[in-house]
């Protein structure tokens, strides 16, 4: 049998290469993955995609970083952290300021605790940890727990949190999204498929999961929530922080709605009045953020459910103390593990309100399994 071509870069066959779906992101963070031998043979690891979507991160194989001197040096640097949860770990919410440094190890977790335990300076290294606010999208492999996260998911997310930036490397999960939906539509096909069936036994079939129940379940609590960010272009020097500008909510049992607008903490982005579809001056004579808080926390009550498009919203309540926060379900990952591609909410003038109305119309296909 001859044997498949192969993209030398991603390393993947060329029938299902990534690298036109790469979508590179400069981070201020310099990020070092440390990959397991085991991993690295692994076909739909996502490690590889991470390190090519962040110019100047670095990816290193090993067993023992210990033993590489360029690799022992960058450990032993200040402000050196290891993304790794474990007892004693600090919240990446916690922090004040990004490390300089961010160590990602990518393996299964016995592998990644092995090779953690096997070198003094990763030992050594100060932990983080993070809570994801989303379910993942690795519908071609298991996870270990429902809240477990692929590296790319992770390291995208981690960095948004550290740099205080939601959204500023979701692009880079462009190619991790069309690896998943390719290697989807590549099996469904049963193209290969006698390469390795001849060698396998045929698999039990699974009964079907019923990815909308948690939707179902939640209903009567759910409350849709879109938060419309003050955020600069990438790139604008001494740029302000990212800061929550408009909140739309949605208490989908009784249709209260909660609408209000936040009068800016920072320097107004050039785009913002578009996006709001407001002028400026309006935005400038929105409601205190003290008060703003107070109305959220009394709308919200004790027992909602937040029904978010992704992780951005909550990412922006999250910069700023003082916002109450509830259990999340992410209708994105709804969207994606129980109908297929989820499309991107709206852009350009007016979006705040268009978006809102597109996480509506998601929820309502949801529930009708469209």
């Amino acid at each position: 049998m001859e044997p498949r071509a192969h993209c030398p870069r991603c390393r993947r066959p060329r029938r299902v290469c990534w690298c036109d779906a790469l979508v590179p992101v400069p981070s201020r963070t310099r990020v070092v993955f440390l990959q397991h031998p085991r991993e690295y043979r692994v076909g739909v690891s996502t490690c590889r995609m991470a390190h090519l979507s962040l110019p100047g991160s670095q990816l290193h194989v090993t067993h023992d970083p210990d033993r590489q001197l360029a690799l022992a040096e960058l450990l032993a640097a200040p402000d050196t952290h290891l993304l790794f949860p474990s007892p004693g770990a600090t919240d990446v919410d916690a922090l004040s300021r990004a490390p300089h440094t961010l160590v990602v190890v990518d393996g299964t977790w016995a592998n990644a605790r092995k090779l953690v335990g096997r070198s003094a300076l990763l030992r050594a290294l100060p932990r983080l940890f993070f809570r994801p606010e989303f379910t993942s999208n690795y519908r071609i492999r298991s996870e270990p727990e429902g809240h477990c996260l692929s590296t790319i998911e992770a390291t995208a997310h981690v960095l948004e949190r550290l740099e205080r930036a939601p959204g500023r490397y979701t692009p880079m999960l462009s190619a991790f999204e069309h690896m998943v939906d390719t290697q989807l539509k590549y099996i469904a096909s049963g193209a290969g498929a006698d390469r390795h069936i001849r060698h396998k036994p045929p698999r039990t079939p699974k009964p079907p999961i019923d990815h909308r129940a948690p939707l179902r379940a939640a209903m009567d609590r759910l409350v849709l929530l879109h938060v419309e960010p003050n955020a600069w272009p990438y790139g604008t020097p001494d740029a302000p922080p990212v800061e929550a500008l408009e909140l739309r909510a949605l208490r989908v049992a009784t249709g209260e709605h909660f609408t209000t607008l936040l009068a800016p903490r920072q320097r107004l982005s050039p785009r913002a009045a578009l996006n709001l579809d407001l002028p400026e001056a309006d935005i400038h004579a929105g409601a205190s953020l003290g008060r703003t808080q107070a109305a959220w926390h009394e709308f919200l009550g004790p027992d909602a459910v937040l029904g978010i498009w992704g992780y951005h919203a909550l990412s922006l309540l999250r910069i700023e103390a003082g916002w109450t926060l509830a259990p999340v379900l992410d209708l994105r990952a709804l969207w994606q593990q129980a109908i297929g591609p989820a499309e991107k909410l709206p852009d350009g003038q007016g979006r705040a309100t268009r978006r809102f109305a597109a996480i509506e119309q998601s929820l309502h296909a949801l529930l009708s399994g469209s």
